[in-house]
């Protein structure tokens, strides 16, 4: 009886040595999140994929992806310390970490940093295809969809017109996300809306499946001064064949979409989820049409704030950085 008093006991022991064990590992996992964008837009199902990728090639790190309100919204969020990494428009973040344009009246966001370009964010404009609405300029006095406010769509929407001449008071904005703004044109409450988002967007897609829509190209002369004056800004063509209502190629801009962090996010970590993303980057090219555009070639295209010491290391490991 003693004998099995004192096995008993010993198996207890061992046990709970196992299980104290077991939960040094467990409590040695780091949880990072990314907040991505709405569920119809490009952040959404890219952060999904980069999260899932991440997580299941990275031992002691796990990351998930959460629906958000955007670039802005996202870097607030990381400015408070309420999430480690999250999708921001490369202009939109640069503006934050300056507290330059746009955020020229808030105080600016300088804990933020980069671990990488994504794709380019393409910025345009669609109308009903019957609109008495044929260029820019005739968007004065229209009710106008450019998203959330202070997101990286009305961000877009303020620098394309401003250097049209337009400003925010010579037309109706309307501040709604993708999906009501999809929603609200389809039902005739908004005569126009502004798109910041990779192509194609499941949200134009929807839209033109119910609506004949029609899109207002950029005049060469306003893209040479887009770009000149905004160098996170680059030139770029949406080919014909993704959307139906696009009978000839569409010249527009573009902004870089950055997966940006928390500075305090520690070197090894960061250039950890910085290996994974681009050893295992063909998950992102099976989950959204523009995950082939998501490159190590250009993964520092449009980096418009520091790098993240962690990211940084992995660009010389590989030679991306001299």
């Amino acid at each position: 009886m003693l004998k099995s008093k004192k096995i008993i006991i010993l198996v207890l022991a061992i046990s709970l040595v196992i299980g104290i064990f077991n939960f040094g590992i467990a409590a040695e996992k780091e949880f990072v999140g990314i907040a991505t964008g709405g569920t119809s837009g490009t952040y959404y199902p890219v952060g999904g994929a980069l999260a899932q990728t991440i997580s299941n090639n990275l031992d002691g790190i796990v990351v998930t992806a959460q629906s958000g309100n955007g670039s802005r919204a996202n870097l607030n969020l990381i400015g408070r310390g309420q999430v480690e990494t999250g999708f921001s428009q490369s202009d939109v973040a640069y503006w934050s970490y300056t507290a330059k344009e746009v955020y020229k009246n808030e105080p600016p966001i300088t804990n933020i940093r980069g671990i990488a370009a994504l794709f380019p964010e393409t910025v345009y404009v669609y109308v009903n295809k019957d609109s008495e609405i044929k260029t820019i300029e005739d968007l004065r006095g229209k009710k106008i969809g450019v998203g959330p406010p202070n997101g990286g769509m009305a961000c877009s929407a303020r620098i394309i017109l401003g250097l049209h001449g337009i400003t925010f008071d010579d037309f109706i904005p309307q501040y709604l996300d993708s999906s009501e703004m999809a929603d609200r044109f389809i039902d005739g409450q908004v005569d126009a809306c502004f798109i910041s988002a990779g192509y194609p967007s499941s949200y134009v897609l929807s839209t033109e499946s119910k609506r004949d829509i029609r899109f207002i190209p950029l005049k060469s002369e306003k893209i040479k001064e887009i770009v000149e004056k905004y160098p996170y800004y680059k030139e770029i063509t949406i080919p014909t064949g993704v959307y139906k209502s696009l009978s000839e190629p569409l010249f527009t801009v573009a902004v870089s979409a950055l997966w940006v962090c928390e500075s305090k996010l520690s070197t090894t970590s960061v250039y950890k989820m910085t290996k994974a993303l681009w050893e295992h980057r063909d998950v992102l090219e099976q989950a959204h049409f523009q995950g082939k555009n998501v490159t190590l070639e250009t993964a520092l295209d449009g980096m418009s704030i520091p790098l993240h010491p962690g990211a940084e290391l992995y660009y010389k490991e590989v030679g991306l950085i001299k």
